[in-house]
């Protein structure tokens, strides 16, 4: 057996699809196949089930999938630990970031952590929160930042930053030309919504209606917040966002701080429980737990 038959299985184990883990791999399709049934023959044992449409894996190969992983860990951390000692930590930083303040926060770890380590590379990827930790747990990103709540389960997470939730709303409204940065929840349920895609935000923004009489009236759920404020500058609605949606375009919008309730979100750096981190994530995650505290707005 050798590390390439691991690397691959580790390719399609995580895609579940030859095809996409072939483009991972750099490979083409029919030899990966072939890779894969090498390894199946050496063990003696089927580690996929193999479906016209479906892939999965079996008993056998949910077993060698773990060892599999901790076996690549443990290569890559040699490597990395071997060239650390004649000139500096090496490696590369998966990190997968959700829109909001995730990405300044991380420019500014990035920016310090560079000049401590200038032979590490950082590749980010950005997404909502569900889409980071579905990364996650594909192992295609060892850190993460995610807002809260999320799905801990299988996870560890330390808070990083934290902001108020606020309300975009478009100059002509009513609401827009009240006195004062700030706006009462409950009144902005006279007017039409846009908010986060996220199905726990939905619910997170729907506990915040105090008569239950009455309903969220949305119009729009979206991803990314630039959506959200050029749907607000247009006047289709009213965006309830965290704060840091405040592109802050124009003054065809209108930015004011949510009370009634007063409320705020959480960002969280989440890695797995299951798989070890390598040495280069380590010494990362480190960095940022004596460098970064939750801060409020």
């Amino acid at each position: 057996m050798e590390l390439r038959h691991i690397r691959y299985f580790l390719a399609v184990a995580e895609e579940m699809n030859f095809t996409r883990a072939a483009e991972k791999c750099s490979i083409a399709q029919p030899p990966l196949s072939r890779q894969i049934k090498e390894l199946e023959q050496e063990l003696g044992v089927t580690l996929f089930i193999r479906k016209p449409h479906n892939l999965q894996l079996t008993e056998e190969g949910q077993l060698f999938y773990q060892y599999a992983h901790r076996v690549i860990d443990l290569v890559n951390r040699s490597v990395e630990d071997v060239q650390d000692i004649q000139s500096g930590l090496h490696g590369t930083i998966y990190l997968g970031l959700v829109e909001g303040h995730a990405p300044r926060m991380a420019a500014k770890w990035i920016s310090v952590f560079h000049k401590l380590h200038p032979h590490v590379q950082f590749n980010l990827w950005n997404g909502n929160s569900d889409d980071v930790m579905r990364r996650m747990r594909k192992g295609l990103c060892e850190l993460g930042v995610v807002v809260e709540p999320f799905n801990e389960e299988g996870f560890e997470s330390i808070p990083v930053y934290q902001e108020p939730w606020i309300a975009m709303i478009p100059a002509e409204c009513p609401l827009a030309k009240e006195p004062g940065d700030t706006v009462d929840f409950q009144k902005i349920l006279d007017y039409e919504l846009i908010i986060p895609s996220k199905e726990s935000r939905l619910d997170e923004i729907s506990s915040w209606v105090q008569d239950t009489t009455r309903h969220l009236k949305i119009v729009c759920r979206n991803v990314h917040m630039l959506n959200a404020y050029e749907l607000t500058r247009n006047n289709v609605g009213i965006t309830v966002y965290p704060a840091s949606a405040n592109i802050g375009i124009d003054d065809s919008v209108v930015i004011k701080k949510l009370t009634n309730p007063s409320v705020s979100a959480t960002y969280r750096l989440v890695w797995s429980e299951k798989h070890h981190l390598s040495h280069v994530n380590e010494v990362f995650l480190d960095f940022i737990r004596q460098n970064s505290e939750a801060v409020s707005l």
